[in-house]
């Protein structure tokens, strides 16, 4: 996604799905205040290049089967995170219809986590070779 990021490190013209997702600053905000997990759902490759502190692991193709390992508090939101968005999304999808109801996805995932959160988190891009750094 090219251009600049909002305050809430979203691209100006993204519309974001509230029922399913919250931008990076609201994932942050979260986190910070110890009302969120957040759920990696990227491959261990990926993972390798580029996470966020204290995140939990399930790839997105094991969630089905490993769901159970999410151990939240209750009130606590599951912030689903990938490259982009598009696979958290799905993960957040797929939890909500697990039962989990406060699931949402952190729009533009760990890439505008990067960007507009911290810069101390590795950008990368995916290629047939595998995962990339382009800092």
């Amino acid at each position: 996604m090219p251009g600049p990021l909002d305050n809430c490190g979203l691209h100006p013209d993204y519309r974001l799905k509230e029922a399913f997702e919250v931008s990076p600053a609201q994932a942050k905000a979260l986190v910070d205040e110890g009302k969120a997990v957040v759920l990696d759902c990227r491959t261990d490759e990926e993972l390798e290049v580029a996470s966020v502190p204290g995140a939990l692991h399930i790839p997105l193709h094991e969630l089905d089967t490993r769901w159970q390992e999410i151990k939240a508090d209750p009130d606590a939101v599951i912030l689903t995170l990938c490259h982009h968005g598009r696979r958290s999304f799905r993960a957040a999808t797929a939890l909500q219809a697990k039962g989990f109801t406060n699931t949402r996805s952190i729009a533009g995932g760990i890439e505008n986590w990067s960007l507009a959160i911290d810069p101390t988190v590795p950008r990368y891009t995916n290629d047939q070779c595998g995962p990339q750094r382009i800092d």
